[in-house]
């Protein structure tokens, strides 16, 4: 059985369709590239230009004053070493976490099966399609006063991790791999007398590597991406994240050197994103059909 495609194989067969086809997926490929990476061109190449060549019209394609020392001088004005372990303690913090009480969650829901699992995942899947921003104020007043224990955790890394525990779609995500695990190993494991926490440590952690990543990835990106957040409960300079406390330092700073801190700023991200998209895929696609 052969596979329809938009072009047929008679088709492209011909120099004139072969022609037509590689001039389109040359010029897809070309607007799709350069919609992507012209930005980051345009980011990088301005923290290399003087701060009046930064903002003259119309702008230029090649930074005409190259001058390096701009990321130098951000790196120290900005003290982007101290931001940048900050955001590191909290974002592995936050990966921690989630890695602990994330797994519990989805293990009990795909294999332990609570009474009302199935409402349970639904009503965590429904709060998905809350808008970030409504649960600001709630959260901040939480913060502001924990329940119970009447504690103020502003300025503490504690206002980081707990909202980002309980993530509702990496706890979909995990639940789902899980639910392609045979259940004969799982059944196999329980008649030799393994309980279900020694069944969870050595039979689907370390099969569940590639979702583990996955999480891991979102976990980190996700604090570090953020922003309103982190500036509603890390008032304290010397506390902030990346992102934070450029924008709290950016006043009085050339937007040259500006640009160059940010540049800076993005460049884990990338290339967390780089060094791992083929397991970001793999790990998302697997579990998604059984065997």
């Amino acid at each position: 059985m052969s596979t329809r495609t938009l072009i047929s194989p008679a088709t492209l067969a011909r120099p004139r369709g072969k022609a037509v086809y590689w001039a389109v997926f040359a010029l897809v490929v070309g607007g799709f590239t350069l919609a992507f990476l012209g930005p980051m061109y345009w980011l990088v190449s301005s923290g290399f230009k003087d701060a009046q060549e930064v903002i003259q019209t119309p702008p230029t394609l090649v930074p005409g004053t190259f001058t390096p020392e701009n990321y130098t001088r951000a790196w120290e004005v900005m003290d982007l070493a101290s931001l940048l372990f900050n955001t590191l303690y909290y974002a592995f913090g936050a990966l921690a976490f989630q890695l602990v009480f994330d797994v519990a969650a989805a293990y009990s829901l795909s294999k332990l099966r609570p009474v009302l699992g199935k409402v349970i995942l639904g009503m965590m899947l429904a709060t998905l399609m809350i808008p970030a921003t409504v649960l600001v104020v709630p959260q901040y007043l939480t913060v502001l006063d924990v329940p119970i224990v009447e504690r103020n955790l502003l300025n503490t890394p504690w206002a980081i991790w707990l909202p980002a525990v309980t993530n509702a779609f990496n706890i979909f995500l995990l639940k789902r791999f899980f639910d392609s695990i045979p259940k004969e190993i799982l059944d196999a494991a329980s008649m030799d007398g393994a309980s279900p926490v020694r069944i969870l440590w050595s039979i689907v952690l370390p099969v569940s590597r590639p979702i583990l990543g996955v999480v891991s990835i979102f976990a980190v990106v996700g604090v570090w991406k953020d922003f309103l957040w982190p500036m509603l409960t890390l008032p304290d300079p010397s506390k902030q994240t990346l992102n934070v406390g450029i924008y709290s330092l950016s006043n009085g700073v050339p937007v040259n050197v500006l640009i160059a801190a940010l540049t800076i700023a993005s460049v884990p991200t990338l290339l967390i994103f780089l060094i791992f998209q083929r397991n970001i895929m793999s790990g998302l696609t697997a579990g998604g059909l059984k065997g």
